[in-house]
């Protein structure tokens, strides 16, 4: 039997971490930076499917209040916007990756060069 991971009398660091990447577009954002960064906001908007305009802004706001996300802007015109992950950010590749793991791992759509049973 798996070690319990459990900590219900201290879950905030649970809470703190599920604050910071919750919602549909979070994971998406931050998962697109580590393979892309940087990357300028067309670029997401592009390479995210069905992300507003709005929610897009909304939700990389929110991850650069938290530390999460580095936007970088140059003084030139036409302006030019960068988005990156921070040190902090990057802290967060493992959880992305292991979830990648466990969703090629379990997925019914199985990679036919992928020769790993499940």
């Amino acid at each position: 039997m798996a070690e319990k991971i459990c900590f219900i009398s201290n879950k905030e660091p649970f809470e703190y971490t599920l604050s910071i990447v919750s919602g549909k577009w979070k994971l998406k954002i931050i998962y697109f930076l580590a393979c892309m960064a940087p990357a300028r906001y067309n670029v997401l908007k592009k390479n995210i499917d069905k992300i507003t305009h709005k929610m897009l802004s909304t939700q990389l706001k929110e991850l650069e209040q938290e530390g999460i996300v580095l936007r970088k802007e140059y003084p030139q015109v036409p302006p030019k916007v960068e988005y990156s992950l921070t040190p902090k950010g990057e802290s967060l590749i493992p959880i992305v990756m292991a979830m990648c793991d466990w969703g090629r791992q379990n997925t019914k759509f199985k990679n036919p060069q992928d020769n790993s049973q499940v």
